[in-house]
């Protein structure tokens, strides 16, 4: 995913977590949608590496500053 990519190439980076979706792959076994998107949030919320961080915002509250 291009928030993965940005971050392990050492950008700061910050996911809006109630503006992105995810196909329905429960026929192949995976959970739902709504869980996976639950679980993505979750991940990038807490995300940390040396020199950078990563969080979520919602859509009410990205500012384009580059602040989270």
């Amino acid at each position: 995913s291009t928030i993965h990519g940005a971050f392990v190439r050492g950008y700061d980076a910050t996911l809006v977590s109630d503006a992105h979706t995810t196909g329905d792959q429960t026929e192949w076994g995976a959970p739902p949608p709504d869980q996976v998107i639950a679980h993505t949030n979750l991940y990038w919320k807490y995300q940390t590496a040396p020199g950078r961080k990563a969080g979520t915002v919602e859509t009410k509250d990205v500012d384009f500053a580059g602040k989270f």
